[in-house]
C-alpha cells in the first residue's frame, strides 16, 4: 500500500507542519529576484497551509492512537492533547469504526490553534491489525478563520523499523481565508512517532517528518517543498527545531534551515548564489 501511496505522485502539504514565512530583506541577495520567484504574501499563506494540513492529520491519528492503545494494552489510556471543548462521538459497525471529532463553534488546542466544525475519522474496527488504513475528511471545518475542505488518507503502521509508530499520508485540502483569497495544498508526508508513544501526556511527544508538497495560491502561483534533512517536530515547542526544507518557485530554489535543536523562532535561509541568512518563522516572531 506504501508504493501505491508514493506513486499517486501527489506533492503536497502534509510536512506536515510546516513550512517557512520569511521576514527578510532579498535586495542584499543580487541573484534571488522576491519580486520575480517568491512572494512573501504568498509563502506566508503557504506556511499556514501546510500547518492546517499537518494539524489536521495529526489530530486523527491522536484519537486513532487512543483507541489503538486502549484496546491492545488492555488497559486504560487517554491521549491530553484535546481538550475538553472537543466531542468525540463512536459509531461501530460491523467492520469499520466511524468517529465524529466536533470542534462545536470554537475549540482552542494547547498549541493556541483554534478549530470549529467536524473532522470525520474511519478506519477498520480489527485494532490487533499490524497496518491499517485512517480516512479523514470535513464538515463545516475553520482553522484560525479559515474555511478548509477536503480529505486525507493515511496508512499507519503500528511498529517500523526502528520499532516506533509511523504514517504514510496523502492529503488533498483547500481554503478560503477571511479575506476571500483561496489556495489548494496537496502532498504526501511520513511521519515517525519517535518519542512520547503512550505517555498520555501531549508535551513530550517527537516526530520526524518528511516528504514532498505543493501549494498552488491566487495568480496561480506555485510553490514546490521538499525535506532534505528529516524535520524534528517537538510538541513542547511552536516551532521545527532542525531539519532542513528545499522551496523551489520557477527555476529558483532556496533551502532553509530549521537549526542545531533548539526551540527557537530562527533558521538560516540559503539563496541561489551560496548567501545565507538568519531568518524568523513571522507567524511566531511575535
Amino acid at each position: 500500500m506504501k508504493n501505491y501511496l508514493k506513486n499517486l505522485n501527489l506533492t503536497g502539504a502534509l510536512l506536515l507542519g510546516i513550512v517557512l514565512i520569511v521576514s527578510c530583506n532579498k535586495e542584499d541577495s543580487p541573484e534571488f529576484n522576491e519580486t520575480e520567484t517568491f512572494d512573501v504574501a504568498e509563502l506566508r499563506a503557504s506556511d499556514e497551509s501546510e500547518l492546517i494540513s499537518e494539524e489536521i492529520i495529526g489530530i486523527g491519528e491522536d484519537v486513532y492512537s487512543t483507541d489503538e492503545i486502549q484496546t491492545t494494552s488492555k488497559g486504560f489510556y487517554a491521549s491530553d492533547y484535546l481538550p475538553d471543548c472537543v466531542t468525540i462521538t463512536t459509531v461501530v459497525t460491523s467492520t469499520s469504526k466511524e468517529k465524529t471529532i466536533d470542534f462545536g463553534e470554537g475549540c482552542e488546542l494547547p498549541n493556541g490553534n483554534v478549530l470549529s466544525g467536524i473532522i470525520m475519522l474511519s478506519y477498520l474496527k480489527d485494532m490487533e491489525m499490524a497496518t491499517k488504513m485512517l480516512s479523514l475528511s470535513l464538515e463545516n471545518f475553520t482553522f484560525n478563520g479559515v474555511s478548509v475542505e477536503g480529505s486525507a488518507e493515511v496508512e499507519r503502521v503500528r511498529s517500523n523499523e526502528n520499532g516506533n509508530p509511523q504514517s504514510d499520508a496523502v492529503a488533498n485540502f483547500s481554503g478560503e481565508w477571511p479575506d476571500g483569497s483561496t489556495a489548494s495544498f496537496s502532498g504526501n508526508r511520513t511521519r515517525e512517532w519517535i518519542e512520547g508513544y503512550g505517555s498520555g501526556f501531549w508535551g513530550d511527544n517527537v516526530y520526524l517528518i518528511s516528504g514532498m508538497g505543493t501549494y498552488t495560491g491566487k495568480f496561480d502561483n506555485v510553490f514546490v517543498k521538499e525535506t532534505i534533512s528529516p524535520l524534528r517536530r517537538e510538541l513542547s515547542c511552536r516551532f521545527l527545531v532542525s531539519g532542513i526544507l528545499e522551496i523551489s518557485r520557477n527555476d529558483t530554489t532556496v533551502s532553509l534551515d530549521f537549526g542545531d535543536g533548539s526551540c527557537d523562532a530562527t533558521g538560516i535561509l540559503t539563496y541561489p548564489n551560496g548567501d545565507t541568512e538568519e531568518i524568523f518563522l513571522r507567524r511566531f516572531k511575535n
